[in-house]
């Protein structure tokens, strides 16, 4: 097996395989405009290097055809050339007709051409290492892809754009000014070194608390990327598949007399004006010995552990049981609503324990969508003590990164006491240098190479 190159032209279809009206395969690379002469014919063809005489950012008709001459598919194709592209590299895009015939037709004799197939994210690896974007921009394309909301994709596209990279920078180069005066310090005794322009103990405090910021904004920021989980929870047959399907306004779960009938945790997302919302429904909560379920009621009680909220639903049309009760226990009071469900039906349930616990219920009927609005309304004021507030300040979203400010932040913590301390520069230093380290793997100034093989080989074909 012949092994990947960064000097190969790679290709490969860009766009989701399935049927539509259009579907775009990319080639790019030092043989992206010549492999497009071999594999298209323009309307009026002049010579075979009509591609590769084309001026840059302009797109030109015809087909493309095969070694036999065959017309594969009548295409558009766009000529962009380095470094004013995704890649830096010369760029050949072609739109195609949508159908996954056509597109992987196309593709093959594309790659029968010269080309090799792209690996996961290998354009967006390209564009890192040709020095187009960093690190922490290309996750964002990643964020921007599977955004569920408008302001989820706003927030990936100020990190795309550099707002995060922007600050993890900043506070970089505090440290590094800090770190160069005292090696120079330390090499150069004898010498008279110019003093740093900002008091070095302070100058450390700001960086913490920068850190410290950047690391408080990663819950909201997590909220935004992933959702705020929404567990429905609840004893069997309470109507907790039918608000999933109300939410939903369709028959995802099923729904039927018997209890228990949900045996698997459910997840589905909806957008709540503006806030990504994962909807868990889990399976009922009660004493079981029976297997399957057993399974369920246990992935049950994690999900609620790991819930943002939590709609506790019960039923007013049945006395409150122990069962009720039991479920009760396990939920925080903090990040729970209570949800009187089956209003439909004669009341029967005298709510006033589980009231004096939880505070006043939503009463609703999920099957005749009664009250599902002032649901709604609750989830959004709940919502708010979370503290989901994106404002147009940069959000942490990555865990990754996540984990590299918490790591920095402990070394910068670690130097800063030194100082006080009064020890030898040369303490202050080592733990200054992993700082500087551990955020430039943010943005991949000191990102190794198995970390970014990593990263990318999480992205999709043809990204």
């Amino acid at each position: 097996m012949v092994k990947a190159s960064f000097a190969d032209t790679i290709a490969a279809i860009s766009t989701p395989l399935g049927e539509g009206g259009l579907g775009v395969i990319r080639i790019s690379g030092a043989q992206a405009l010549g492999i497009g002469d071999q594999v298209f014919r323009p309307r009026k063809k002049v010579d075979d290097s009509y591609l590769s005489q084309a001026a840059s950012h302009t797109i030109h008709y015809g087909h493309i055809v095969g070694t036999n001459g065959e017309v594969i598919d009548e295409v558009l194709v766009s000529v962009l050339r380095a470094p004013r592209t995704y890649t830096r590299e010369d760029t050949v895009e072609i739109s195609c007709h949508g159908g996954i015939v056509s597109l992987r037709r196309v593709l093959q004799t594309i790659l029968a051409a010269g080309a090799r197939l792209a690996e996961p994210g290998e354009f967006t690896k390209r564009a890192f290492l040709n020095g187009r974007i960093d690190l922490a921009q290309a996750e964002a394309v990643i964020d921007i892809i599977r955004a569920k909301t408008e302001k989820s994709q706003r927030i990936a596209l100020q990190t795309l754009q550099g707002d995060l990279s922007k600050k993890i920078d900043f506070l970089r180069e505090q440290l590094m000014k800090i770190l160069m005066y005292l090696e120079a310090a330390i090499d150069f005794p004898e010498d008279e070194i110019p003093p740093l322009d900002t008091d070095l103990g302070q100058t450390l405090v700001q960086v913490e608390t920068g850190l410290e910021q950047l690391i408080d904004s990663a819950k909201t920021g997590r909220i935004y990327r992933e959702g705020l989980a929404l567990v429905i929870a609840g004893k069997p047959n309470v109507g907790k598949s039918s608000l999933l399907n109300a939410f939903l306004d369709e028959e995802r779960a099923i729904v039927t007399g018997i209890p228990g009938t949900t045996r698997d945790v459910l997840e589905e997302y909806i957008n709540l004006q503006g806030l990504p919302l994962k909807i868990i429904d889990t399976a009922g909560i009660r004493s079981t010995t029976e297997e399957v379920e057993l399974l369920g009621v246990e992935r049950s009680k994690k999900a609620i552990q790991e819930a943002d909220l939590i709609l506790f639903v019960v039923d007013t049309s049945a006395e409150v049981s122990t069962e009720d009760w039991d479920v009760a226990k396990q939920l925080p009071t903090e990040k729970t609503l209570l949800v009187a469900n089956k209003v439909d039906k004669t009341s029967r349930g005298d709510l006033s324990g589980l009231v004096e616990r939880f505070g006043q219920p939503i009463y609703l009927s999920a099957y005749q969508r009664i009250g599902l609005n002032e649901l709604v309304e609750a989830i959004i004021t709940k919502a708010a003590l979370v503290d989901v507030t994106a404002g147009d300040e940069a959000l942490v979203t990555n865990m990754r990164h996540v984990d590299a400010l918490r790591r920095a932040k402990e070394s910068v913590e670690i130097a800063k006491e030194s100082h006080e301390s009064g020890m030898a520069a040369d303490f202050v230093t080592i733990d200054l240098r992993d700082a500087v380290t551990i955020l430039g793997e943010i943005t991949g100034d000191t990102a190794s190479d198995d970390l970014i093989e990593r990263i990318f080989a999480s992205f999709c074909i043809g990204k």
